[in-house]
């Protein structure tokens, strides 16, 4: 590790710069603590090179005597997963070994059924508009590619498998070799047993159906822990577009091409708009999980379990909020939610401005 890499751990696990204009972040994830159900949350704000914000509520599990939550606490993402896996397809776009986001899916999975994925492109698969959902094992077509947007896992699933194909790498290989083993991440894996430092997922409903456990540690499934420092680093190496005080960790190609908009030119503006999985802010949309007052330009990515990650490279600013939840109890919207949690970071910054 260079010094420089040593830098970045220290700003992000020991340097701090507290700042008082910041505590209606604080606020915002307080209140959401209390109104999901879950045990523990954690929050962080980057601000100009400067962790501002840094706090920890509550324990790991709802048992007596459980953990609290602290900086090496691990939440399960989610979703958020889909950040990682959006990177390792940008990875095998940036040194060839996939050709073109444009390239049909047929042209690397010849053996799938080729009227239910005709025409269904690479970029229909990262922004979400392939039109194929799965039942029984059966895939089948919902709409016309490129014609409307819905987030299904079967286009994550067949991601994960073109990459594996292509690279001879899993998402996990790729990212621990890009990623985790030169900023020396620890508190980031996919995991295939517990351990002390994960907090436990508290269900919403005793008997979830959306609430799946992997054993498979390639990247390919739910089972994704992260701590907040590490999430938070993870948005600041993307903010920095891969350059780390002057040290390219990975080539800014990769981030460029993850990040930037990459949703069909010919959908529907109102529809989410997507880069490589990752939610972007472009035009303004009435479909989209980033707040309104949030610029153009910023990206972010939301999980199941509340776990949200905002980047906006306009203001120089990562944002993160972790829980331990999942599902979204009776009255609470968590769509709103976390549309007004970027919305808050953006009044706080007005605050540091003046």
């Amino acid at each position: 590790m260079t010094p420089k890499q040593k830098g970045l751990i220290k700003k992000l696990r020991i340097n701090k710069n507290l700042n008082q204009n910041f505590t209606a972040v604080l606020d915002h994830v307080t209140n959401t603590y209390k109104q999901v159900v879950c045990s523990g949350a954690a929050t962080i704000i980057i601000h100009n090179d400067h962790v501002v914000l840094e706090e920890y509520l509550g324990n790991q599990s709802i048992t007596k005597g459980a953990r609290p939550i602290q900086e090496d606490t691990q939440f399960h993402v989610a979703s958020v997963r889909k950040s990682y896996i959006g990177f390792a397809v940008a990875y095998a776009v940036n040194y060839g070994y996939i050709n073109d986001i444009d390239d049909l899916v047929l042209r690397y999975k010849p053996e799938l059924d080729p009227e239910v994925w005709k025409d269904t492109s690479i970029r229909h698969l990262l922004t979400h508009t392939h039109g194929l959902d799965e039942k029984e094992g059966i895939t089948y077509r919902e709409y016309p590619q490129g014609e409307n947007w819905s987030y299904k896992k079967i286009g994550i699933q067949m991601l994960t498998d073109i990459v594996e194909q292509t690279t001879g790498m899993t998402v996990s290989d790729i990212l621990h070799k890009q990623v985790f083993k030169p900023l020396r991440f620890t508190e980031t894996d996919w995991y295939s047993k517990t351990h002390e430092k994960i907090a436990d997922v508290i269900l919403t409903y005793d008997q979830d159906k959306y609430w799946q456990i992997s054993t498979s540690t390639k990247g390919d499934a739910m089972n994704m822990y992260v701590s907040a420092r590490e999430l938070a680093c993870w948005g600041y190496l993307h903010l920095n577009e891969g350059n780390i005080e002057g040290d390219q960790i990975v080539p800014k190609r990769i981030i460029s091409l993850a990040t930037e908009l990459q949703s069909p030119s010919h959908l529907d503006e109102n529809l989410p708009q997507n880069g490589f999985l990752w939610f972007v802010k472009d035009l303004p949309a009435l479909n989209t999980e980033i707040g309104e007052d949030v610029p153009k330009g910023s990206y972010q990515i939301l999980g199941y379990t509340g776990v949200t990650l905002l980047v906006i490279p306009q203001e120089r600013i990562v944002a993160v909020r972790m829980f331990n939840s999942f599902g979204s109890p009776e009255g609470y919207n968590y769509l709103d939610d976390v549309r007004s949690f970027g919305n808050t970071v953006l009044s706080c910054l007005e605050k540091v401005t003046k």
